[in-house]
């Protein structure tokens, strides 16, 4: 039997189990011709990568075609609606970050999560605070400074609802810091201003400023995690400062909320055999992805969104 044919039959008898409303339909031949991947922001992205790394193994997994199309419209709104209103057949899958769910916490998503069915997350990157370090050489003069002039330190990030805005309010939330947070149109813009010296930092991911370490311009001086970072110890982390703070930018996969359970399932477990494949974790190994596990099955992965989505509507109407 084909991995295809083994995916599609434990998810029916999954479903066969549990009396789903779904087990009606008739999902032998999933998928019945080429899957569509909506990804949720620009070419050359954190989520853009993701999403053409899996492709290749994904259509190999399922014996299907997929093509890729990029609509980073709206803060990646245009795909989550498309999604949304796509045949609910699983053929349309909507690769998002954590902007579908700061955005929806802001109000500025109009697809909400009543509208989609998140299939799995399959990343979860680390948080850090970036600095230059000519400037602030380590966290706690960071925070000395910070301390020490109430009001006046100022943090760059990408847009108001960005997961990077999130993680500035999380921070000083829990900090209790009094920062100042001003958004830009992308995320070069704010790197060019902290190693221009106007302002003091930024949040980000980890990955995307490893080039900027090597040559020194730029430095992540605190972690969201529980533990250091293995290849970077000498950085100190939020929990070992007392906060409960481990968000990072997560990314995942979502249909159509209609989307019969067994096809959810076999997608789930197709997907899960990508992310389990050696290629997938040396993927996430060579753009250190893999210092925390990302992957969450679509029941766990709706539960951490619900989460977030409370905790980032409480954050922005404290603002």
């Amino acid at each position: 039997m084909s991995i295809k044919s083994c995916l599609i039959a434990g998810a029916t008898g999954l479903t066969l189990i549990w009396g789903s409303s779904a087990m009606a339909e008739d999902t032998s031949d999933f998928p019945a011709g080429p899957l569509q991947f909506l990804v949720a922001a620009g070419a050359g992205g954190g989520t853009d990568n993701f999403a053409r790394t899996v492709k290749p193994m994904l259509e190999k997994t399922l014996d299907t075609r997929i093509t890729v199309i990029n609509l980073p419209s709206a803060s990646g709104a245009l795909a989550h609606q498309r999604t949304a209103n796509s045949k609910a057949d699983g053929h349309t899958l909507d690769f998002a970050s954590s902007t579908l769910v700061t955005s929806l916490a802001a109000g500025q998503n109009p697809t909400g999560l009543d509208q989609l069915t998140p299939v799995a997350r399959m990343q979860s990157d680390v948080m850090t605070l970036i600095v230059d370090p000519d400037k602030y050489p380590d966290f706690a003069a960071f925070k000395a400074h910070a301390e020490a002039n109430p009001g006046k330190v100022i943090i760059g990030g990408t847009h108001a609802a960005s997961p990077d805005r999130m993680a500035f309010l999380s921070f000083a939330d829990a900090s209790g810091l009094d920062m100042t947070f001003i958004p830009y149109d992308e995320e070069g813009s704010v790197a060019a201003n902290v190693m221009g010296g106007n302002i003091d930092g930024m949040f980000g991911e980890i990955s995307s400023v490893l080039s900027y370490m090597e040559s020194g311009e730029m430095m992540p001086i605190l972690v969201f995690a529980e533990e250091r970072l293995s290849n970077f110890p000498d950085i100190p982390t939020t929990v070992e400062n007392g906060w409960d703070l481990t968000d990072g930018n997560e990314r995942g996969i979502f249909v159509n909320a209609e989307t019969p359970d067994t096809i959810v399932d076999a997608l789930e477990n197709a997907l899960k055999t990508v992310y389990d494949s050696e290629e997938y974790q040396q993927y996430e190994e060579r753009v250190n992805l893999h210092y925390r596990e990302g992957w969450l099955g679509s029941t766990d992965y709706r539960q951490k969104l619900e989460e977030n989505y409370e905790l980032y509507k409480r954050l922005l109407e404290n603002t």
